[in-house]
């Protein structure tokens, strides 16, 4: 019998550890509405200034997904990951009515709506856990790419740098707000929703911004483009289309690690 107690307890502690280590459901009233988001917090964040990534899912994503598509918390098990879960927004390019969740796509558009939720997950996560101020990223597909352009321009001064995909910063008052800082844009030649001559435009916008020189090879498919100002460039193109190719994510936490503000 004290074996097989001893056995349980054992299990028990081994379950706690696991469920530990996998992002777990928070929620914040904002306005009075209710928003969640999966986040992931390693053990070390309560005593060492710790990373802090942000993960915005594309127009009809749920974070569940981006959290096993992603696994960004694996890739970096010393950063707090948050992936927030969006709520039903009309799309620019699909879902005219708003029957799915996603981002908001202007800063005056549903009273900033997500900006709020942003800044309410921001400030909760810097009370309870030492995020290292120098070191908080945003990245996001599609729609979440779009937010992640969004948060640079109406947010940029807490980014050390960010990784918009699939999107492009073309809305009236947000190419315009943006200020140099390291960024990371994957496109893919054939996307059918974002076209790629609108992504190539907001590639030339960021190069010209950060006062970059000639491109060299970095990782697959990916060109690094360094910086007058220390705000590298890298963009990743890939022959598909509008998805999130295999792999790429592995670039992005890479290009994070190096970067912190200065």
């Amino acid at each position: 019998m004290k074996c097989s107690s001893t056995i349980l307890l054992l299990v028990a502690s081994w379950a706690s550890l696991v469920g530990a280590a996998e992002p777990q459901r928070r929620e914040w009233s904002i306005d009075g509405v209710a928003r969640e988001a999966l986040v992931y917090v390693p053990e070390s964040a309560k005593t060492e200034p710790s990373p802090l990534v942000f993960l915005w899912h594309g127009h009809g994503g749920r974070m569940q997904l981006g959290v096993r598509r992603y696994q960004l918390h694996k890739l970096w098990p010393e950063a707090i990951v948050v992936c927030p879960q969006g709520l039903n927004t009309p799309g620019r390019l699909t879902d005219p009515e708003g029957k799915k969740p996603g981002w908001q796509h202007s800063a005056e558009q549903m009273e900033g709506r997500d900006l709020k939720f942003f800044d309410a997950m921001l400030a909760d996560l810097k009370k309870e856990n030492k995020v290292d101020d120098k070191r908080i990223y945003s990245t996001g597909h599609s729609n979440g790419g779009g937010f992640t352009y969004l948060l640079w321009a109406e947010r940029g001064d807490v980014f050390a740098a960010v990784a918009p995909t699939a999107s492009a910063a073309a809305r009236a008052g947000i190419a315009e707000k943006l200020k140099p800082k390291p960024a990371f844009h994957l496109a893919g030649r054939g996307d059918p929703l974002v076209k790629f001559e609108w992504q190539q435009a907001t590639i030339d916008r960021l190069l010209q911004l950060n006062q970059c020189g000639e491109g060299k090879p970095w990782e697959e498919h990916c060109t690094w483009y360094d910086s007058k100002l220390r705000c590298p460039v890298v963009t990743y193109i890939h022959e598909g289309g509008h998805e999130f190719p295999a792999g790429a994510e592995a670039a992005i936490v890479k290009f994070f690690k190096g970067q912190a503000k200065q």
